[in-house]
């Protein structure tokens, strides 16, 4: 389903599903993921919208993240302190039977 959405009517959606989760408390955490689609836009082609953004507040602080690439992404990855591994690093894991 394709359609334009006013800025009016996402607020009002958010601010509704925002109460709502105040009203009701679960025993997990909940997430909402919203999906943009722009029309006429190609992102393997036209990189206008790749980039990265720092959140304000941290969704999941207990989250790990490795970081699986070539000798470059991972030197970067070390250097951020992120834990990285090569394809070596990754058939030697699979190798491993305990998994």
């Amino acid at each position: 389903m394709a359609s334009k959405v006013s800025r009016d009517t996402l607020y009002e959606s958010v601010n509704a599903v925002l109460e709502f989760s105040q009203k009701k408390k679960r025993g997990f955490l909940e997430t909402c993921e919203l999906q943009i689609g722009l029309k006429n836009y190609d992102p393997q082609k036209d990189k206008r919208f790749s980039g990265t953004v720092k959140l304000k507040h941290i969704p999941r602080p207990k989250m790990k993240v490795c970081i699986l690439g070539d000798q470059q992404h991972c030197d970067e990855a070390k250097a951020n302190g992120v834990e990285c591994m090569d394809a070596e690093a990754l058939k030697k894991l699979n190798k491993i039977k305990s998994w």
